[in-house]
């Protein structure tokens, strides 16, 4: 399952990251998300810096990123709140990382939907790339996730790769993404299954017919 400990809190952490703070892109988002909430209720915006804040460092270690600790004690001043409320929003959310990730972190779904539709076939083919459920490989490239239903189970096998969903996958099929991610190309993300545009039947539709192709807007028919 997804790595949920926090990292290690050593010298070397802290010197990599205690002078962390976000620059001027992030600083601007971070600014918007606070000023969202009334005077006071500020922390509220915690949930949107953490995840600036991962993004950035990700930027910086060309990665999805992750939170350190210091990075984390950087959100806890920035909105004026104590640290463990900051660690335990990290901790709860499975969108944060705790630990380093690679450049690409992909999320097999393992719930019973997928399970059933063939996801033990998408652990196999991750593995055939040395990708071990936990870990990163060697060369920084793939983290591998087990995560429990990201709710695409109508197209179900999933899996999530950074902020992309891919569904109606096959063994091939997850090949074929992670190949074009490996080669810096950007795969359609959604379903694979030939003619399928969202989530309707794979076969012939019998209701809704207008939104195999495009997302109708019904509601001046009726």
């Amino acid at each position: 399952m997804a790595e949920r400990r926090l990292a290690p809190d050593t010298p070397t952490l802290r010197e990599r990251w205690s002078g962390f703070a976000f620059n001027p892109a992030w600083d601007a988002k971070a600014k918007a998300a606070v000023a969202r909430y009334p005077a006071g209720r500020q922390r509220s915006a915690v949930m949107a810096l953490l995840d600036y804040a991962q993004r950035q460092v990700g930027e910086e270690t060309n990665t999805q990123g992750w939170l350190p600790i210091p990075v984390m004690e950087y959100v806890a001043r920035y909105l004026d709140m104590p640290v463990i409320r900051v660690v335990e929003v990290a901790t709860f959310y499975f969108m944060y990382n705790l630990v380093p990730v690679g450049k690409f972190h992909v999320q097999v779904c393992g719930t019973t939907p997928c399970m059933l539709r063939g996801s033990d076939d998408l652990f196999t083919a991750c593995a055939k790339r040395g990708m071990e459920i936990g870990h990163t490989t060697d060369d920084g490239l793939w983290t591998l996730t087990e995560v429990e239903c990201m709710g695409n189970c109508a197209s179900a096998p999933m899996v999530q790769i950074n902020d992309d969903n891919f569904e109606d996958l096959t063994a091939e099929r997850l090949d074929a993404v992670l190949d074009a991610l490996a080669a810096g190309k950007q795969p359609k993300a959604g379903t694979q299954e030939p003619g399928r545009h969202t989530v309707e039947p794979a076969g012939a539709l019998s209701t809704l017919q207008a939104m195999a192709t495009e997302n109708h807007d019904y509601r001046g028919e009726w």
